[in-house]
């Protein structure tokens, strides 16, 4: 193994691009063996680790040695030259095998050459100071040898080798924080999408969570209807979550978002060369969704070449990239949503018909919020709490006259309306209470029974004048003495008000 320059430089290079072509440590460290036997002629190689639990030391990669002599290559800690040289730090060189006793013949793989002497040289592999493994080469002795150059370059390549491994363990580490955080996430996801945390518990909401928990653990395509912001995508989450896909990737695609030419690629890909700008294989969001569940939201905006492919997946299961003609499986779930009549749009030949009966298996109704009235306080409470939090804010009520606006209103967005409206609030409001001046114009124009005019402006003095003796007789337990004192007024005349305006003092004790 006598080293010259212009073999040392190759070899170098040749390790260098080892290093940076593959985050894969065994691979990493056979291309450097296989560069010290393409360049050096080594008749035997190997790269040895240290097992800090076991404290055990073993081949993890070698060359010229067969799997089985691999395998009996296992040291303790100061056995054998491999042994001590990880106990010691130290390089150590055997000038002739045959006759050195600490020299082990662990993996029975050296025949003796008549007349040839073999040399054995072994030097630590150390990171951050530590003795972390050896390499290890068998060398012909030939005249001339230079053992000191010999051990410096062996040492430069065991430098090199440590590196590998401090990647490795880096790249290991990010690994594994990446998959407990999916783990994480996909857990709270699960938990986040629980029937339990749905926020309803009206009627209607009752039979949508029952529903739920019939359909999730089959395989049966579901139809989500209702109007926009019920909260359909809410229940496809749910059905997922709930079902024993939950673990397996959950892929929303939004019908209305992207033009049927790039629809048709997003859902089933395409290959390359396939159209102007498919510059490379593109993988579909059907295949991306493998094994767990896919939500086409607004499938009533499909084009009709796009209804006869999904038509075809939902019957053969199967699909094709767009450009190819290799069909591809399609194990996933299909739960479809829209906000249209699908009916009318049959009769206007906006829909197929045979398309309609296959992907209306499972239908779910969502109902409009004006149709819950029970729930619209729920979820106002529910986004109250949720958005104070987001927003660092300790608000801790809704006043009375505000929850009056809230259930009056018809609600035309449904719950995506009322989850801004309450985000307003809390972004206005500098106090522990949303009053209805907080609430938005849409609602103040709203009057009780009423909402086709708006307020007057004595309307509005004398709703926001109520607002505050409901408040001050709140905070302290109906006693008009001290809401009085705190409003600036004599209790006659907050008597009177009291009952001009209908309010019942016991009943906010």
């Amino acid at each position: 193994m006598a080293v010259n320059l212009s073999k040392e430089v190759q070899l170098l290079g040749d390790m260098a691009r080892a290093l940076a072509e593959s985050l894969d440590l065994e691979l990493t460290l056979k291309a450097i063996l296989k560069s010290l036997d393409t360049h050096l002629k080594l008749q035997r190689g190997t790269i040895t680790l240290l097992e800090p639990q076991t404290e055990t030391i073993h081949i993890k990669v070698a060359h010229g040695l067969s799997e089985e002599s691999k395998q009996l290559g296992s040291y303790k800690i100061g056995e054998g030259i491999t042994g001590t040289v990880v106990q010691t730090g130290k390089e150590i060189v055997v000038p002739d095998i045959s006759k050195d006793s600490r020299f082990l013949h662990k993996t029975h793989s050296r025949k003796q050459i008549q007349g040839k002497q073999t040399a054995f040289y072994c030097v630590p592999i150390k990171l951050e100071s530590r003795t972390i493994g050896t390499l290890s080469v068998d060398k012909q002795v030939q005249k001339g040898d230079d053992v000191e150059a010999n051990l410096n370059f062996l040492n430069v390549i065991a430098t090199m080798v440590a590196q590998a491994v401090k990647l490795n363990k880096l790249v290991e580490s990010d690994r594994r924080q990446l998959s407990e955080e999916n783990l994480r996430l996909r857990q709270e996801l699960k938990t986040h999408f629980n029937i339990d945390n749905m926020v309803g518990t009206s009627n209607a909401m009752k039979e949508i969570y029952r529903l739920i928990e019939k359909v999730a653990d089959s395989t049966a395509t579901v139809l989500i209807r209702g109007e926009s912001g019920t909260g359909k995508d809410l229940v496809a989450h749910a059905i997922h979550y709930n079902s024993t896909r939950a673990s397996k990737p959950f892929v929303k695609v939004n019908c209305t978002a992207l033009p049927e030419t790039l629809l048709e690629s997003e859902l089933f890909g395409h290959e390359k060369g396939s159209f102007t700008g498919a510059n490379e294989r593109k993988i579909g969001r059907f295949e991306r969704a493998s094994g767990g569940t896919i939500f086409l939201d607004e499938i009533g905006d499909f084009s009709m070449n796009l209804q006869v492919k999904l038509l075809r997946v939902i019957q053969f299961r199967e699909i094709e990239r767009v450009g190819g003609t290799e069909t591809i499986k399609a194990n996933v779930r299909i739960i479809v949503a829209t906000n249209k009549n699908l009916e009318e749009q049959i009769k206007e030949k906006l829909f197929r018909e045979d398309l309609y009966y296959r992907i209306n298996v499972f239908p779910i109704y969502l109902p409009p919020l004006r149709e819950r009235k029970d729930d619209i306080m729920l979820l106002a409470d529910y986004f109250l709490e949720k958005l104070s939090k987001e927003n660092t804010k300790r608000i801790t009520r809704i006043s009375t006259p505000a929850i009056e606006m809230l259930t009056s209103y018809h609600w035309p967005g449904n719950v995506r309306e009322l989850e801004n409206c309450i985000e307003r609030a809390v972004l206005l409001c500098n106090e522990d209470v949303i009053r209805s001046e907080h609430l938005p114009p849409s609602l103040q124009m709203t009057k009780k029974g009423d909402t086709s005019q708006g307020r007057s402006l004595t309307e509005i003095i004398e709703n926001k004048e109520k607002e505050l003796i409901i408040d001050s007789l709140k905070k302290y337990g109906g006693q008009q003495r001290k809401a009085a004192k705190e409003l600036g007024l004599t209790e006659r005349i907050l008597g009177y008000k009291i009952k001009k305006y209908g309010i019942f003092p016991k009943m906010l004790s």
